[in-house]
């Protein structure tokens, strides 16, 4: 409406001006309106034209959107197992700090897995002091198979020396049985050298291997002990949250409730424009934004980044081939905005939806670089009706209020 008000100005007024002046007619009897048409043609022609000319340039290097909003992160509050509550921490609406305990679920299986691993560690440890004992008993037994050993091999040498003398008083079944009792003696050495042997490999090696095993069975049973507790990961509000003790809570099938990090959706605004944008909008373009949950205001933003695809053109892979022209939403291009100025959107809840005007900007190119006389004033007519749709979203905040509230009755 503003862009056909101001082209009228300068094709259907001065047609009108010279109809009644210059050619005498009046509105009324020469020009009324069955006539209107044909007395201002030219004026109404060129009118059509120019504001159809004007607008198409307007929305071209100044878009808009009407779907701008401040989108946050939720986080579900989820039970790694599912289960009955036993004790709640946290009412709704509540602030909670990262690692602050939401609710427990029961716990008495995996408290029972970790008092059973405990005992198994204590169980192992024992074993440790048995296995020692043990050591020193098969120590005390080679000691002795060795002191028994050294008494029969000084019997065998004393009757063999004798025997060689040629004394009668050894006889040489004597002689046998020493040797005989000698390799006994040898024998049992040996296998108290092997018990010793067997005790050192259970206290190096086997007890430390179970010993190990225990720990992490606690471990593991101490990780499932923890997972009944559930701490918030983020800072932020809890919502949604109307546990009772006794529900029950799952990962799958039932969440407790949405927690809503503090620091998402704040001084950080997403627009959707059409895709005839795509070569406009780039990133340091300046904008405007107004929003519903702050009317009458205008928030200056800054563009720091665009959605380098459209996200209409996505597939995922099925068991049928994608056919294009089903396809019939033309999809956007998702751009990022943050205001200009600290502290600008502060008091904007995130979520809030907002009007989105982006402005091309041509004076460093019109102040440095050597330009012809019509692509000069190309630029400059571009800048200039920015103006003009900057004029239009304080129009459109101005009437917001009415409109949502009285002509919508929302």
């Amino acid at each position: 409406m503003i862009e056909t008000l101001l082209c009228a100005l300068i094709t259907v007024l001065p047609d009108y001006l010279f109809r009644r002046f210059v050619q005498g007619k009046r509105i009324g009897h020469e020009i009324t309106l069955f006539t209107m048409w044909y007395e201002l043609r030219w004026g109404l022609t060129t009118c059509a034209i120019l504001a159809l000319t004007v607008i198409t340039t307007l929305f071209y290097f100044h878009p808009a959107s009407k779907t701008a909003a401040s989108y946050f992160r939720t986080v579900t509050i989820l039970p790694q197992l599912g289960g009955r509550v036993s004790e709640i921490f946290v009412k709704n609406n509540e602030l909670v700090t990262a690692g602050q305990p939401i609710f427990r679920i029961e716990d008495f299986s995996q408290t029972a897995q970790v008092q059973a691993a405990n005992a198994q560690i204590a169980q192992v440890q024992a074993s440790l002091i048995v296995a020692e004992t043990d050591l020193a008993e098969a120590d005390a037994g080679i000691a002795g198979a060795k002191a028994a050993l050294a008494q029969s091999l000084d019997d065998l040498e004393r009757n063999t020396t004798l025997r060689d003398q040629g004394s009668s008083a050894v006889r040489l079944t004597e002689i046998e049985r020493l040797e005989n009792l000698v390799a006994e003696r040898e024998a049992q050495v040996v296998a108290a050298e092997s018990r010793r042997a067997a005790v050192e490999q259970q206290i190096e090696e086997l007890i430390p291997a179970q010993l190990a095993s225990a720990i992490a069975q606690l471990d593991a049973a101490q990780t499932e002990l923890d997972k009944t507790l559930i701490v918030a990961g983020v800072t932020g509000r809890v919502e949604q949250f109307s546990l009772q003790v006794g529900d029950y809570v799952s990962p799958l099938l039932r969440p407790a409730g949405i927690l809503v990090p503090s620091h998402t959706g704040h001084d950080r605004f997403q627009a959707a424009f059409n895709q005839l944008s795509a070569q406009v909008i780039k990133p340091g373009m300046i904008g405007e934004l107004g929003c519903m949950t702050k009317p009458f205001t205008v928030i200056p933003t800054v563009v720091v980044e665009v959605q380098d695809v459209i996200p209409s053109g996505q597939i995922r892979p099925s068991d049928e081939l994608r056919d294009v022209q089903n396809n019939t939403n033309p999809g956007s291009i998702l751009v990022y905005m943050e205001p200009l100025y600290e502290g600008m959107a502060d008091d904007l809840p995130p979520g809030s939806n907002c009007l989105a005007n982006v402005y091309t900007d041509n004076h460093d190119r019109l102040e440095h670089e050597d330009l012809g006389f019509w692509k000069a004033a190309f630029l400059h007519v571009v800048d200039t009706i920015g103006v003009v749709h900057a004029a239009g979203l304080r129009l459109r905040l101005i009437l917001m209020p009415v409109n949502t509230l009285v002509l919508t009755g929302h």
